[in-house]
């Protein structure tokens, strides 16, 4: 292709609104542009690229045995309904009436069509087992639209779902399809880390993420080096010590109030004149469980964690609650709250603190604290339940060494779904003695934007991108360095045509700029090849060949440069036509 026949508008300034670099460099380099908040058009460079990557995909899917359908994204509610997740998707969902008045809604994800299929063309289980998948238009209205193509309200998704008779079919499903996630992100050059997560809104008996290690993920990920072990931290577990540091000598005393004009906070309370460390307080929160109170409790320091706190509850929908909703509940305002003689809602503890004797809470008066509160005394009543979020340094679940929690970018979610689906949308089949079963379904989802995101916040530099070869939108870029130059143009058309009759995707910069002009933009753009063609290097029958990222030119004889590119195609994971 040639640059002057073609639409790639660079540009040499940083967009006011781009804070992480795949924004920032995907907009330089000419590949989206933004339409709304959260809505992008995709460009042709980025249209090459993500074809690439959904080729890989195809290939990978099909290679486990998986069947490409295409599904609608508009939707109706009734199938929704059914599910139970028209509600629970709340204002993540786009919604709409048609003209006679029918709600509508454009689909963030296809288990409850793909269910809709299977219940009415699955009847036995010599049909099993079956994998299904689409790569298909995905919108999501979110709240705060961010960083480019890493949070966005409209998508692409590769979501596939695998039917089985059994849990041991789904383990097999599973697997295969957690095999093919690591061939497609390191086919597209993204390390990934495999981490334990939380299956949210989906729902199911567990599920793994693929996430990238990148500043400009939103994930955290809390992950020991010595054993390799990794979760996201909305389940990450880690071995704390929680020893009772506050113990009195001899038996506890009971609890007592104590006035606390003003103090709504840890930090009030944990200074003068009342100097009650923030490790000697119980933090009570009030969340809405399916629009239900319930209480979470953990000690002052901790950080409640909401998705641990949803695990535990069970619930569809959990959210803070409002603070008009929290003195009808509990006779005070936030601040004041605590869970002794507390038992009209239920009351979940974070598991460290069953043990811990002298603590400090609220009284359930605005103003008035508990002092010398015994957990297993005062809130026996309570559940007890993993609620607070790791910090790094605290011990490994598994082999005791210490943490690190660092963010990631999650491009990849696999879900074991059992029977969430089946069972609540009648999807049944007949098992070997003839009795009818519920299919049992896994669920497992790429962002193809994601992965080109991905891969420029991995790779690139304070020039620009350096894409890996397996999805650059071309392998090589041609410079003629002097477009009034005959035997340098001569040169640029001769290896062009037999670069692309060779099949190397070529991007020939036939623009009359300057050298430096034509340097910075292929530096920019981010293909792995660049051929310059200069007078000084043709009077010696060469040309300057460069790998995007190196820091010194090879000189190339004009005879061998497109066996020397051919080689560092396939070499690099590029795709050309057989020998």
């Amino acid at each position: 292709m040639r640059i002057s026949k073609s639409f790639v508008p660079t540009l040499k300034e940083v967009p006011a609104d781009a804070t992480v670099a795949s924004h920032q460099l995907l907009v330089r380099a000419g590949y989206i542009r933004q339409l709304s908040a959260g809505i992008y058009s995709i460009l042709p460079l980025a249209q090459r690229s993500l074809l690439k990557i959904t080729a890989i995909v195809r290939e990978e899917m099909e290679r486990i045995g998986a069947q490409e359908f295409y599904l609608p994204a508009l939707n109706p509610r009734e199938v929704w309904e059914e599910s139970g997740r028209w509600s629970v998707m709340g204002e993540n969902m786009f919604r709409l009436k048609d003209r006679k008045g029918a709600d509508l809604c454009l689909a963030m994800t296809h288990e409850e069509i793909f269910t809709v299929l299977a219940r009415a063309e699955l009847r036995s289980y010599r049909q099993l087992p079956q994998t299904w998948y689409q790569i298909q238009t995905k919108f999501r209205d979110e709240l705060r639209p961010k960083s480019g193509l890493l949070r966005v309200r409209q998508f692409t998704m590769k979501d596939s779902y695998s039917f089985d008779l059994n849990a041991a079919g789904l383990d097999k499903s599973f697997e295969a399809h957690r095999q093919a996630y690591v061939q497609i992100f390191g086919r597209c050059g993204l390390k990934t880390v495999q981490v334990d997560a939380h299956s949210g809104a989906m729902g199911g008996s567990g599920s793994t993420e693929f996430m990238v290690p990148t500043d400009a993920g939103e994930d955290l990920i809390a992950s020991c080096e010595s054993c390799g072990h990794a979760a996201n931290t909305e389940k990450a577990s880690s071995k704390v010590d929680t020893i009772d540091k506050y113990k009195l000598p001899g038996e506890t005393p009971a609890a007592s109030e104590f006035a606390t004009p003003g103090v709504v906070t840890i930090e009030a309370l944990s200074a003068q004149p009342y100097s009650v460390a923030a490790d000697q307080q119980l933090k009570t929160l009030v969340y809405v469980a399916d629009e239900k109170p319930v209480i979470a409790i953990v000690r002052g320091d901790d950080q409640l964690n909401e998705a641990k706190l949803q695990t535990a509850t069970g619930a569809q929908i959990l959210r803070p609650a409002h603070g008009e909703e929290i003195p009808k509940w509990m006779g005070a305002k936030a601040g004041s709250l605590g869970g002794v003689g507390f038992t009209t809602v239920p009351i979940f503890i974070d598991t460290r603190l069953v043990v811990l004797t002298n603590m400090v809470t609220g009284a359930n008066k605005d103003g008035i604290h508990f002092r010398n509160v015994s957990v297993p005394r005062d809130l026996a009543h309570a559940r007890p339940a993993d609620l607070r979020t790791v910090n790094a340094g605290e011990g490994c679940p598994n082999c005791g060494k210490p943490l690190t929690v660092g963010k990631a970018l999650e491009v990849g979610h696999i879900f074991k779904l059992g029977t969430r689906y089946s069972e609540s949308m009648g999807a049944r089949v007949l098992d070997e003695t003839g009795r009818e079963v519920p299919i049992v379904m896994g669920s497992y989802g790429i962002g193809v934007e994601r992965i080109l995101a991905g891969a420029v916040e991995l790779h690139h530099d304070n020039d620009g991108i350096r894409f890996p070869m397996s999805i650059a939108p071309f392998h090589v870029s041609i410079l003629p360095l002097q477009m009034n130059d005959a035997a340098v143009v001569e040169t640029a058309e001769k290896l062009y045509s037999e670069l692309m009759k060779a099949g190397v995707e070529v991007l020939l910069d036939d623009r009359d700029e300057r050298a430096g002009v034509k340097f910075k933009d292929a530096d920019l753009i981010g293909l792995p090849l660049r051929i310059a063609i200069g007078k000084k290097g043709l009077a010696e029958g060469k040309v300057e060949l460069k790998p995007r990222g190196a820091t010194q030119v090879e000189l190339v004889a004009i005879a061998d440069v497109v066996g020397r590119i051919t080689a560092a195609v396939r070499d690099g994971g590029g795709k050309l036509p057989p020998r």
